[in-house]
């Protein structure tokens, strides 16, 4: 299958194909497109050394990052990251509790990690109660429909009302002829 992209498809697709993520059809048709246009094909190249540069920056933060907290790795911060868990879930006692803030106070790698786990766990309750309230409106709004659905089905349409009538007076009419012509 030959794929003809335009610009605007192409310059959207253009960090999936520096990431290697599309299929080989489309790939390939992004690469002839690059190949024929020089106005996208300038706008990848410049995307991609973005990306790279973004790459190595980032690669070289870690890597700082890696050696400056080297020297705050003691016996103590393994002790705290052996309690974090229980830490962040209130399970130690106040001696214990009070050891644990000393440390993330006095150790900027046990403050890293510290303020890491109750982000992660703001972000796992924030989901939680996006869920619960996505459900909680789910099942509110399947109720009301069910109940609309019973509501439905006991209505009669009008247009089955009409010829009901429409025979009774029809019924009504022949009884009253016929009683007429027996007179």
């Amino acid at each position: 299958m030959q794929h003809q992209l335009n610009c605007n498809q192409v310059v959207t697709l253009l960090t999936f194909y520096i990431e290697n993520k599309l299929d080989k059809s489309l790939s390939i048709a992004v690469r002839e497109h690059l190949n024929n246009c020089r106005e996208c094909s300038e706008k990848y190249e410049k995307l991609k050394r973005i990306l790279e540069n973004f790459s190595a920056m980032k690669s070289k933060i870690a890597e700082e990052e890696c050696d400056n907290f080297k020297e705050f790795e003691t016996e103590q911060y393994k002790r705290f990251k052996a309690n974090l868990s229980a830490y962040i879930d209130n399970e130690l006692s106040d001696s214990d509790n009070i050891k644990i803030k000393k440390i993330a106070i006095s150790n900027p790698l046990a403050r890293k990690d510290l303020e890491e786990v109750y982000a992660f766990k703001q972000l796992l309750q924030s989901s939680f109660n996006r869920t619960k309230n996505d459900l909680k409106d789910d099942y509110a709004r399947r109720t009301l429909e069910k109940m609309f659905e019973n509501t439905k089905e006991e209505k009669v349409h009008p247009f089955y009302k009409l010829v009901g009538i429409f025979a009774c007076i029809m019924v009504f009419m022949i009884i009253g002829l016929i009683n007429l012509l027996n007179f």
